[in-house]
């Protein structure tokens, strides 16, 4: 008896298939540019006041470049490196924007205010940076869930009220970054999934529920001990990285507040810092790295032409691929030559981001959705 879903598909299928061995990544653009959106900055707060409302707007619009270029580099590279970023004029800066658009303004006779969004030429700002041999990165995490567990007066607090480290996460400014931080709910359904000794004690169990409950890669633990053995809070903070992506490791960062600063200033001082740690370590991780360029034979596992269309637009999301040859085309899989820049590691951490799912048996790699 003939499958039914195979006498639907068939000929549409190899129809297909004929046509994408043909074009499939061979007409490809590169891969970077389906990550367009790491290259838009939104939101930038202009306030200028000046001799006419035209002159406060122009004024406006310079500042909002630059402030807009900056975060744009800032977030593709890391921290030791921002000294070493270029100053450009806004002339300069005008050359990288794409487009821009202005989401909300007011004006007076002297005065101009806005929100402005950003859009950069992404191989316009990648050749800079290279040119200014600055490394960067561009592979977006899964998002990472933030657990703060406070320790004061020998009590762990979590979910508790108050729990002001908890709040200092929660308060920090958004802004898209290559590791989206997200924070729980603390609601009756995360405190029966996970406590605070359990927390802390890295229960992998219990930390793999939370995490898929809110759709995470990863969960990473901060742990905040407030000590006031100079009369003053200081923190020492305990970050552990858990999950299937990068090896499980413990920072240990000390914070001394200073004489203007309160516990909660200190407290929020520390999530920042953290928050840019954690960043840090990810595009360390994920520096592309043009001189190491390699290719790797991969088999794609797939169930239907929809799988196929959706793997095709995951590996065009990598940022490590630079281009992918179609060898093979059938009913249940896909060969293909992966053209990769950087450590097969690096390879395998961006697809796992991509929720491709990775089967490595030495030189063979399997590949499918994840489900």
């Amino acid at each position: 008896m003939t499958d039914p879903w195979m006498s639907r598909i068939t000929s549409t299928f190899f129809l297909f298939a004929t046509f994408s061995a043909s074009i499939f990544f061979a007409d490809t653009r590169n891969s970077w540019a389906a990550q367009a959106e790491i290259f838009d900055v939104h939101g930038i707060k202009v306030d200028v006041t000046a001799v006419s409302t035209a002159a406060a707007r122009d004024q406006a619009l310079a500042i909002g470049e630059r402030v807009a270029f900056r975060e744009l580099l800032e977030r593709l590279t890391i921290r030791v490196d921002h000294p070493r970023l270029p100053n450009f004029s806004a002339n300069e800066i005008s050359a990288f924007i794409r487009d821009f658009e202005v989401a909300k303004e007011k004006a007076s006779t002297v005065r101009y205010l806005a929100t402005l969004n950003y859009s950069f030429k992404a191989d316009d700002v990648r050749s800079l940076l290279i040119d200014q041999q600055i490394a960067f990165a561009e592979t977006t995490s899964k998002p990472v869930l933030i657990l703060p567990v406070y320790q004061a007066a020998g009590s762990l607090l979590l979910w508790d009220d108050p729990n002001p480290w908890r709040n200092a996460w929660t308060e920090r400014p958004k802004k898209f970054s290559l590791v989206p931080a997200i924070l729980p709910k603390g609601d009756l359904q995360d405190i029966a999934m996970i406590g605070p000794e359990q927390t802390v004690a890295g229960d992998d169990q219990r930390l793999s529920a939370i995490a898929k409950r809110y759709d995470a890669g990863d969960t990473v633990v901060v742990l905040a001990i407030m000590k006031m053995d100079r009369g003053r809070p200081d923190l020492e903070v305990y970050v552990t990285r858990y999950g299937s992506v990068l090896q499980e490791q413990t920072v240990v960062r000390s914070f001394a507040s200073n004489d203007t600063e309160d516990l909660d200033s200190l407290l929020s001082r520390a999530s920042l810092e953290l928050t840019s740690h954690i960043e840090d370590n990810w595009k360390r991780d994920n520096i592309l790295q043009f001189g190491r360029q390699a290719v790797v034979a991969i088999k794609i596992r797939i169930g239907s032409l929809k799988d196929w269309l959706d793997v095709r637009r995951r590996l065009a999301d990598v940022a490590v691929v630079q281009r992918s040859d179609l060898v093979i085309l059938s009913l249940d899989e896909a060969r293909v030559n992966l053209h990769y820049i950087g450590e097969p590691e690096q390879l395998a951490l961006a697809l796992e981001q991509a929720d491709l799912k990775i089967t490595r048996d030495g030189d063979s790699w399997d590949l499918e959705l994840k489900k």
